[in-house]
């Protein structure tokens, strides 16, 4: 009896030790991009990097595919490509629902939370309270701290929560903190219905106000939420610029929810802006990255701006034909700024981290085409995820509109390609495969884009159910999701109206995550 017992133990953690490690293979599960094992996930949050790993804390509900009550999941890389999951990071409790907020190396522990002369981690959160928001208060959401000593694995609530009080603020949500080294102190910047607030500490407890920002530029309408402030070095020059972006729902170019920034200099308490304008300049033109945020504490060696997002939008993030999950992040990207026009532009390409996935490369001889061409190799290059990388050489003669198509035999597409005449990027979803579960769902998207040296240049990651396409080397970006009733087992490149020279054709075979 006991052999048998102990037969029936080894043969339960056997298969516990399956599920936990198998492939994940449901319908729609993203195969290069994170998502959670189960339940709702929203925004990126607690980002940090320490001691060789990559913290990736997230908006999680983990008993529905609906949000609810939120606490942060949590997950741990050491290449930001493979992903760890561990225990929820917090839980809800009676001050209220654990809304988004960072995390940061408390390198001089300011706030005494250390021990035995190591730094604490320490993540900066807003408390959501239900019960204040149903009795129609305005002061339902405040600012409160939790620590950890042993690199993320538990975290302890600071006994002096809220930290920073609200006002009276309807909304008063998403620190995103960091150390200011020529003050010496700790900056916020928070999310203040249609504006940022600048907030400043010596100890993460003490909050001092310092100034607003953003109610005369920028795209309006709706709440600000997610903001992010950092400096980067515009590339090529010696100067140093700051950033700040900030995510808006609805509002987006095409409905629904984006991430705009601006770019300009901050003294420690406030923030300028170049440029006086209502216009608005988003990180992303599709219609699935927002809430997106920056990892802190990344070496001065590496030196990157490493970004990731929630890869959905508020307009159906609920209601997409997954089953036992819902939401994936983007790949992670580094920012970057580059010239421009109006002083600096700020433009994304995913990490190098992501080249690592690479198993194999299919490359075409320069060719010239009028019409379509089939690249599928018998469907091997169409079965995702792929890498693909597209030059075309454009003069007058060239084709209106050129590019590239996923498609299946149930006649389902999605075709990524270049407008000529309009001088735009465009992603049609239109027919990609399920999309009755939200009006707002079937859309074709957009995003101005100039030749260089007469050539356009598409670099796209194609995963289960999402395209990231990053054109001209990230300076037009757009991120869409899509489900297929059946997988595309098509790949053509199209040219219509005229011939396109394709100097450049690339197709990489990726490994799964799992």
């Amino acid at each position: 009896m006991k052999k048998q017992i102990l037969s029936l133990i080894i043969l339960a953690f056997a298969v516990y030790s399956y599920a936990q490690n198998a492939p994940n293979t449901e319908k729609y599960r993203p195969q290069i991009h994170f998502t959670p094992k189960s339940g709702w996930m929203n925004d990126p949050n607690g980002m940090v990097f320490v001691n060789g790993e990559y913290h990736l804390c997230y908006q999680y509900y983990p008993d529905k595919t609906v949000w609810g009550p939120m606490h942060w999941g949590h997950a741990v890389s050491k290449d930001l490509i493979h992903w760890e999951h561990l225990p929820i990071a917090l839980y809800p409790d009676t001050l209220g629902y654990i809304f988004s907020g960072s995390a940061v190396v408390d390198k001089n522990n300011t706030t005494g939370f250390g021990k035995d002369g190591k730094a604490p981690l320490v993540a900066i959160y807003t408390y959501h309270n239900m019960n204040g928001e149903r009795a129609g208060r305005n002061d339902f959401q405040y600012q409160a701290i939790a620590y950890s000593n042993d690199n993320g694995r538990t975290w302890e609530k600071y006994a002096g929560n809220p930290v920073l009080k609200n006002p009276g603020q309807r909304d008063f949500r998403d620190p995103k903190v960091f150390w200011h080294e020529p003050t010496k102190s700790w900056v916020m910047a928070l999310a203040t219905y249609d504006c940022v607030t600048i907030f400043s500490s010596p100890d993460l407890k003490n909050w001092t106000k310092q100034s607003e920002f953003g109610r005369e530029v920028g795209k309006h309408g709706a709440n600000w939420e997610c903001p992010d402030l950092f400096s980067l070095k515009v590339k090529g020059t010696d100067k140093v610029k700051w950033v700040m972006t900030v995510s808006i729902n609805p509002g987006a170019p095409f409905g629904g929810s984006a991430t705009q920034y601006f770019i300009g200099d901050f003294d420690g308490k406030v923030f300028h802006n170049e440029y006086a304008s209502k216009e608005a300049r988003w990180v992303d033109y599709g219609k699935d990255n927002y809430a997106g945020v920056t990892w802190s504490n990344v070496p001065k060696a590496d030196g990157r701006r490493l970004f990731i997002g929630w890869m959905s939008n508020w307009q159906y993030a609920d209601r997409v034909p997954t089953t036992t999950w819902r939401s994936a992040t983007t790949l992670p990207r580094e920012l970057t700024l580059i010239p421009d026009v109006k002083g600096a532009k700020l433009i994304s390409f995913p990490a190098k981290e992501v080249e690592s996935l690479r198993n194999g490369l299919s490359e075409l001889k320069p060719f010239t085409l009028n019409g379509v061409k089939d690249i599928s190799n018998s469907g091997s290059l169409a079965k995702s995820p792929i890498e693909v990388a597209l030059t075309f050489a454009v003069d007058a003669k060239s084709g209106k509109v050129f590019g590239l198509k996923l498609s299946n035999d149930l006649l389902e597409e999605i075709n990524i390609g270049y407008d000529k005449i309009k001088k735009q990027l465009f992603v049609d979803r239109r027919k990609s495969g399920v999309t009755n579960f939200a009006s707002e769902f079937p859309e074709i998207t957009y995003v101005p884009c100039e030749l260089e040296n007469g050539k356009i240049e598409l670099h796209l990651w194609v995963d289960e159910t999402s395209v990231e396409l990053f054109g001209q080397h990230g300076k037009a970006v757009m991120t869409n999701i899509f489900f297929p009733t059946k997988p595309y087992n098509k790949l053509t490149i199209f040219s219509e109206e005229g011939n396109v020279y394709v100097k450049e054709c690339k197709v990489w075979k990726l490994k799964s995550i799992y």
